[in-house]
């Protein structure tokens, strides 16, 4: 039996088609490292479009309209603010996001044991992605800042180089709250959002194995088995969108000049429920969709050209 360690126990580390070493581990972080800096990054105009209808909605109403007053202000580079500070920060959290759900997920299975992790599968899914993005957040929190200061300031009043930007955030500590002011709020956005996301694709995926393709998972093409993945991801991004989108408004809104000083209740009251959980909610569903859609494609594309096999199953 493959799934026993060397010492004869039933071992979480000896399920999948090669065994969970320091080294798979570590291509796991790479791979996450790739699927989340570049996507990101990749779509950062309409991460700035975002930003400011969500703190500026007067202004900035919808994404066309909102990206072509950009471009109008401050050129096609006013669209591109704050990629640095993107990339960087989110390559980061997808490393550990990734490489230590992987971990987790192994050292919660073991703890379990054989017969609990089977029947409480989707515990460990939830349990390892919440633990996980605790440390991815730590990680991302002060590119994070820096990006939204970048992304929403008007523009001349802050620099959008990412070297002078982070320079200006740790001058100006006391007023930004720099480098983990933002930690809790990040936690509250991104955690549920995490949970979700893994949830909700491991879940998927098992349903497309259980009930569409029915043969074992290993006698499916790549190409097939990332059909899969890339669709899960695509429909695990949707409910995610929705689920976060309160606390994503609010994370925008604390970097607004005229919410300083004010409670996150205090803002939370004046903007709305109806308001915090619907503006610029189309928009995000369709970049978190597309978004989550490929981090996990690129995820497993690269785990399986490492011969890691790809994520999920029945």
């Amino acid at each position: 039996m493959a799934h026993l360690s060397p010492s004869g126990k039933w071992d979480a580390r000896y399920l999948g088609p090669v065994p969970h070493d320091s080294s798979y581990y570590a291509k796991c972080m790479l791979g996450g490292a790739l699927a989340c800096g570049a996507t990101h990054a990749g779509i950062t105009p309409l991460d700035v479009a975002k930003c400011n209808m969500q703190v500026d909605p007067a202004k900035y109403k919808g994404l066309r309209s909102g990206l072509s007053t950009l471009v109008r202000e401050e050129g096609s580079r006013g669209i591109w603010k704050g990629f640095g500070p993107t990339f960087v920060g989110y390559s980061l959290q997808g490393m550990f996001k990734y490489g230590l759900y992987e971990l987790f997920k192994d050292v919660y299975m073991n703890l379990a044991g054989e017969e609990a992790s089977n029947k409480y599968k989707p515990a460990i899914w939830l349990a390892g992605s919440a633990s996980a993005e605790v440390f991815a957040d730590i990680a991302l929190c002060p590119l994070e800042m820096t990006k939204v200061k970048i992304q929403t300031s008007p523009s001349g009043t802050f620099p959008t180089s990412f070297g002078a930007a982070l320079t200006e955030m740790s001058k100006t500590k006391i007023e930004t709250r720099y480098p983990f002011g933002s930690l809790v709020p990040l936690w509250s956005r991104q955690i549920p959002y995490t949970m979700a996301k893994f949830f909700f694709f491991e879940k998927i995926v098992q349903l497309f194995y259980t009930h569409v393709f029915t043969e074992p998972k290993e006698t499916y093409s790549k190409p097939t088995q990332l059909g899969v993945t890339f669709a899960s991801g695509y429909l695990a991004g949707v409910v995610c969108a929705i689920v976060s989108h309160p606390a994503d408004s609010l994370v925008s809104l604390l970097g607004k000049p005229s919410n300083k000083g004010k409670s996150v209740g205090q803002i939370a009251s004046e903007t709305g429920i109806a308001n915090l959980a619907t503006k610029g909610l189309g928009t995000r569903v369709i970049m978190i969709g597309t978004l989550t859609g490929f981090q996990w494609w690129i995820y497993d594309s690269f785990k399986s050209s490492m011969g890691l096999g790809t994520t999920g199953g029945k």
